[in-house]
């Protein structure tokens, strides 16, 4: 008897990204939670054109503090009685932890959001969980504390948890992105070390390679990629792979009013200041973030990316693309909210490996991602 896919309930869903590594790995994503509307729109578009079919308990266009929780309980339990492990996967608006943003902690207005969404973990108990954020929870002191707590509701409930801070450049995307994850299982037998195994560079190997710095801009110039690094982390590589100029989204991208001399100034390579950070084609990027004035610059042309650059740079797969009517704000703001694609199917697989399912669902959709490059060198 074959086993059955595990079911997942998904919250604070955006645009699907998280999802999309958890389905290609192995999953079924049977409902889905997402309160702004243009982004509940581009999950929907995006799982049509990837052929993904609707999820089985629908959608919910609301605030997680106003889901019908018999509706969440009684879809538990039609899956319970099928003999399906149901899993919540999330990650909480994150603004009220991240140092960048509003720092308010708990008692902000996504802080809230966070707690809304452990408690119903406690109150629904599903076999398992994901909880993702920013590192601030896990690394500022102020933010630790309501971590801690957290931590100590679930494990009241018979929660065995393990946590990690990962870097999404571990598991072969091209960004510098540093998130905690934490992950809960109830089953006792379970108890054993979580393996945070499917990591392409693990313990910060990635970062130990001669990476370029800076060179002088010249526009649509060509340089050879060097030998000593992995080509597959470098954004040219991804820009290459999912042929960005092609895409759907390829001409969606904030032209510039004035300022045309300031995007020229900027090295490639140089992203060293807030704004105005110019990516190098031979580098991998700084973390995905797209507001609050945060302009990425194209490594030899003179201005910012596009959204099909961007979603290259969440490692996103080629064909996964966001509706055309969806505004320019919009499209940046949910891809810079996003889980790296690549991140989120290898701890996926690492969540199936522990649950003992083998990975016998996975129709190598991983997105298309690489192994260890042929050119890489030992370190």
């Amino acid at each position: 008897m074959s086993i059955m896919k595990p079911a997942l309930f998904s919250f604070f869903s955006g645009s699907g990204f998280l999802d999309l590594g958890f389905e290609n790995a192995g999953y079924e994503v049977v409902f889905v939670n997402e309160f702004h509307p243009p982004f509940m729109e581009a999950y929907k578009y995006s799982r049509e054109k990837l052929g993904k079919e609707p999820p089985r308990f629908g959608y919910a266009q609301k605030s997680i503090e106003n889901i019908e929780h018999s509706v969440i309980k009684h879809s538990m339990e039609t899956l319970k009685n099928e003999g399906r492990l149901v899993g919540f996967i999330g990650g909480p608006p994150c603004p009220d932890f991240s140092i960048a943003g509003k720092n308010k902690g708990k008692d902000g207005e996504n802080g809230k959001l966070s707690k809304s969404y452990v408690d119903m973990i406690i109150e629904m108990m599903p076999d398992f969980f994901l909880f993702e954020n920013v590192k601030g929870l896990y690394r500022t002191l102020k933010h630790r504390a309501f971590f801690e707590q957290i931590k100590r509701e679930l494990a009241a409930v018979g929660y065995i948890l393990h946590e990690r801070l990962i870097n999404s450049i571990e598991y072969g995307a091209p960004q510098d992105r540093e998130r905690i994850i934490l992950v809960g299982f109830l089953n006792k037998n379970l108890a054993k070390t979580f393996n945070w195994s499917e990591q392409v560079f693990p313990n910060k190997e990635a970062f130990q390679y001669p990476w370029p710095t800076t060179n002088i801009v010249k526009e649509n110039s060509t340089v050879e990629c060097p030998e000593d690094i992995p080509m597959e982390l470098t954004i040219e590589h991804w820009f290459e792979k999912n042929d960005v100029s092609n895409h759907a989204n390829a001409k969606h991208v904030f032209t510039a009013r004035a300022g045309l001399a300031r995007f020229q100034s900027v090295e490639e390579g140089d992203d060293s200041k807030k704004s105005y950070k110019r990516l190098h084609r031979w580098r991998y990027s700084p973390t995905a973030a797209y507001g609050n004035n945060e302009v990425h610059l194209h490594p030899y042309k003179p201005r910012r990316i596009t959204v099909a650059e961007a979603l290259a740079i969440q490692s996103l797969p080629k064909n996964f693309e966001l509706p055309e009517n969806m505004t320019l704000s919009n499209m940046f703001k949910t891809v810079g909210n996003g889980v790296p694609y690549l991140a989120a199917f290898g701890i996926a697989k690492s969540i199936l490996k522990h649950l003992g399912i083998k990975d016998e669902f996975n129709s190598n959709e991983s997105c298309e991602c690489d192994s260890k490059s042929t050119q890489k060198q030992a370190v």
